[in-house]
C-alpha cells in the first residue's frame, strides 16, 4: 500500500489489549467508569521511578510517579488512565491532528439501554440512540475528563454483535471513496483487497 506497509490479509492482530488515556483527576475517572459505566477497576500501580523522565521512559507521559490504572472494558480489553498532574498540560482538541476523537464500546441491546439508563440515573446528557452505520444504533456522551464516548450497539445481533462482519462494504461501494486518494490499480487492488 506505501512504502513500509504489509499485507495484514492473514495476519490479524486480535483486537485492542488496552487504550491508554490521560485524566487529571483519578478519583473522579474511577468513580465514572466504575459507578456510571459499570467498569470494573482491574489494576492500580504507580509508574516505576525512570520511567516517566529517564532513560527508560518507553512513551509514557514525561512525569514520574504517575498513576496508571486499567478497567475491564470486556471481552478481554482494557481501558487505562495516566493521571497527570494537575495543571501540568493543554486539555486536548479531540478534533486536533493525531488527537483521539472518541472511543467506540461495543454493547448488546440491553446493555446500552442500561448504560443510558445510568447516564440519565446521573444526570449525564447523551445523544441518541442514532442509526450511525446501516444496523448500528449509537449512544454519545462526555466522560468528566470531555472525552467523547460512544455505545454502539447491533440490535440485530442481539448478545453476538458481528463488529467487522457489519461495517464491510463491496468494492462498488468503497471504489468511488478510494479513488478520491488514489487511481493507482495496483494500490487501489491491495486495498480493497478484503472487500466482497
Amino acid at each position: 500500500m506505501g512504502a513500509g506497509t504489509t499485507d495484514m490479509t492473514n495476519n490479524h492482530l486480535r483486537g485492542v489489549h488496552h487504550l491508554a488515556l490521560n485524566t487529571d483527576d483519578m478519583k473522579m475517572t474511577v468513580e465514572f467508569y466504575t459507578g456510571v459505566l459499570g467498569m470494573p477497576l482491574v489494576h492500580a500501580m504507580r509508574i516505576p521511578p525512570g520511567v516517566g523522565t529517564g532513560p527508560a521512559n518507553r512513551g509514557n507521559p514525561p512525569f514520574e510517579n504517575l498513576r496508571h490504572y486499567f478497567f475491564d472494558m470486556g471481552n478481554d480489553s482494557l481501558l487505562a488512565f495516566f493521571e497527570l498532574p494537575k495543571n501540568a498540560a493543554t486539555k486536548g482538541d479531540r478534533n486536533a491532528l493525531a488527537a483521539m476523537q472518541h472511543v467506540a464500546f461495543a454493547a448488546t441491546p440491553a446493555r446500552a439501554r442500561d448504560i443510558r439508563a445510568r447516564l440519565e440515573q446521573h444526570g449525564i446528557a447523551y445523544q441518541g440512540p442514532v442509526e450511525a452505520l446501516p444496523g448500528m444504533i449509537s449512544t454519545y456522551f462526555f466522560d468528566p475528563n470531555g472525552l467523547r464516548l460512544e455505545i454502539a450497539e447491533q440490535p440485530a445481533d442481539g448478545d453476538h454483535p458481528a463488529i467487522v462482519k457489519n461495517v464491510h462494504q463491496t468494492k462498488e461501494a468503497a471504489r468511488a471513496e478510494l479513488a478520491s486518494l488514489s487511481n493507482d490499480p495496483a494500490w487501489l487492488a491491495i486495498a480493497m483487497a478484503n472487500l466482497v
